[in-house]
């Protein structure tokens, strides 16, 4: 696509108030494929001035005509799934049949839940000499990643807007293009102008501005914990509300009575997944110590089926972090079954599937959010000292758990300090909420939790 040179805000493409651009690469290659206006706080609050112009309006639609507004996005990203799909891999660097299915496929899943449940929450409720409703919060700040870049979008914006809320959104600046493939849709789909706007721009200027912005109500935001905590200290200082969605570093519990080989392939899966850009990828395989060996054996096997199956990581920053958390992996004493910190390819910043045996709880690969293709495995001798690992970080997003017996992994699972775990390989469901415990964030996306998160109750006695 070609990049648009302004910000949408109240319902067109103006022009940005600097003049300076933001280069989009290519990371499979390296080359620049467009560049995108750098926006500044002058454009922020444009933009929020004409999404609270816009609230009455929204707020007051109803709840039928914005479920309309929804499916009809949801029926232009499906129309434009091809051109998304090839913009996503264009800037992101995901093999495109992966940007078909997940990065352009699971948003359309996404949108198209929000527009049922736009038309069938309960907006409204008796309780005993009172009527409860629940109202938009109001203007909400979106800050989304470059990981998923439609996902994380849609995920707030759909709710946002059968809230009746209205957006601003400030997205990564390493997948803008995504973004204003987005806008697009929106404007396609009749949304109304200054319902959603759309800034592009740097975090620490654009992002900073929003998140501080007095006109913004609500701050959601997903990536870096550290980044989370700065966000809300800022909200919590003008007693704003804050949706969080942080790091993870869940764990892969495999009991003694699992199937060891597809739950170690499906683990391994998992975290190759978008190059293991996913913050709730099992990043951590605990495995009895009578398997381990046989574990390890079958993860290094299933590691080499990905040599060039995965994209490259996003960027050159990225592709130091991960290759830098392998040598100190290496530098720790984890033994290296697969994969390691050379560079695989002249072009692009790749990184080999990795696999570490040996790995200690305390040690940092197993402590720190990686966020690259990187699998550690770590032995447990009995149920506690596995939930103990499991436990052990500061995060808890998600996690998953296999046994013979569904009842032994789900009483395993309700032990977990996390927000979300998989029984047995249990499929994605866009209506169950997501979202972590500790430091992996405050609030759910997806379903009806997702939902209230854009909303505030008022109540009526009589």
């Amino acid at each position: 696509m070609k990049a648009h040179d302004g910000m949408y805000i109240d319902g067109a493409w103006r022009p940005a108030g600097g003049r300076d651009t933001i280069p989009v690469v290519n990371p499979a290659d390296e080359q620049i494929i467009a560049h995108v206006p750098a926006g500044t706080a002058e454009d922020v609050d444009a933009a929020v001035r004409a999404a609270r112009a816009a609230l009455p309006a929204w707020a007051a639609t109803a709840p039928a005509e914005r479920a309309a507004r929804i499916a009809a996005l949801r029926d232009v990203l499906v129309a434009r799934k091809d051109e998304i799909a090839a913009t996503v891999t264009a800037e992101l660097g995901a093999p495109l049949p992966f940007s078909q299915a997940v990065h352009a496929g699971v948003p359309v899943l996404v949108a198209g839940s929000y527009a049922e449940l736009a038309a069938s929450y309960a907006f409204e409720e008796k309780v005993g000499n009172s009527t409860v409703y629940a109202e938009p919060v109001g203007v909400v700040g979106a800050i989304t990643p470059w990981n998923y870049p439609l996902h994380q979008i849609v995920a707030k914006v759909a709710p946002a807007l059968a809230a009746g809320c209205t957006v601003v959104l400030k997205p990564a600046e390493d997948t803008p293009l995504t973004a204003q493939l987005f806008a697009e849709a929106v404007h396609e789909a009749g949304v109304p102008a200054g319902v959603f706007n759309l800034v592009t721009g740097l975090g620490p200027v654009a992002g900073q501005a929003l998140a501080e912005h007095d006109g913004v109500d609500l701050v959601s935001f997903t990536g870096s914990t550290a980044v989370g905590k700065q966000i809300g200290a800022t909200a919590g200082a003008a007693v704003k509300r804050v949706a969080l969605e942080l790091g993870g570093k869940s764990a892969n519990v495999i009991l003694p009575s699992a199937d060891l080989a597809r739950a170690v392939a499906v683990g391994v899966a998992n975290v190759m997944g978008n190059s293991g850009q996913t913050c709730s990828a099992w990043t951590r395989m605990l495995v009895h110590t009578s398997q381990y060996d046989e574990a390890v054996a079958l993860a290094a096997e299933a590691a080499a089926k990905y040599g060039d199956r995965i994209g490259p990581l996003v960027n050159a920053k990225q592709h130091a972090r991960v290759r830098g958390y392998i040598e100190k992996g290496v530098a720790e004493g984890a033994r290296l079954v697969a994969g390691g910190p050379e560079v695989p390819r002249e072009q692009g910043y790749f990184v080999s599937p990795t696999v570490f045996a040996d790995v200690t709880p305390e040690m940092t690969i197993a402590q720190e959010e990686i966020f690259g293709p990187v699998v550690s495995l770590i032995r447990y001798e009995d149920e506690d000292d596995a939930l103990r690992i499991a436990n052990g970080t500061v995060y808890g997003l998600a996690g998953a758990v296999w046994a013979g017996d569904e009842a032994e992994a789900v009483a395993f699972a309700r032990r977990m300090d996390t927000g979300q775990v998989d029984i047995n390989g249990g499929r994605f469901n866009p209506l169950a909420p997501f979202g972590g415990y500790k430091q992996s964030g405050v609030g759910r996306e997806l379903g009806s939790h997702g939902l209230t998160e854009y909303l505030q109750t008022k109540s009526l006695q009589f």
